[in-house]
């Protein structure tokens, strides 16, 4: 389906939006697809960028899963 600039295809967002849904026959407006879509992908931009920031703190070239643990409790807590 729709692919937005590299973002979230819709499918995707809407399974992980009814995985927290009680009523399986909760719907999703388009709408709120795309504003999820949105927040989802500054999400994994900022987690990429505070990432990158901490493996150059380190003196590290490439980042690793080790420079995401470090900056998620702060980056889960600023969201």
């Amino acid at each position: 389906m729709e692919e937005r600039d590299g973002g979230f295809r819709k499918e995707t967002v809407d399974r992980l939006l009814r995985l927290h849904f009680r009523d399986r026959r909760t719907r999703v407006n388009g709408d709120a697809q795309l504003l999820m879509a949105e927040m989802l992908n500054i999400f994994v931009r900022e987690a990429a960028a505070r990432a990158a920031r901490q493996a150059q703190a380190e003196d590290l070239e490439v980042v690793d899963i080790d420079q995401v643990e470090k900056v998620l409790p702060q980056l889960l807590l600023d969201f």
